[in-house]
């Protein structure tokens, strides 16, 4: 979803506060986000929680 809105790490880490480092593990499946961080990611890419859990 990020790389089809064009956006890059640091962008949504910038406007989810989430950390790059966390983020990066995230994305590459080595930690799993608390749903705190999911939805604030999810708001980023203006998805509902259910679409990104879905992916």
């Amino acid at each position: 979803m990020r790389l089809h809105l064009s956006l890059n790490q640091q962008d949504v880490c910038g406007r989810s506060g989430v950390d790059v480092a966390t983020y990066s593990r995230i994305e590459q499946g080595y930690a799993s986000p608390l749903l705190d961080t999911l939805i604030r990611i999810a708001d980023v890419m203006g998805v509902e929680l259910e679409e990104t859990t879905r992916r």
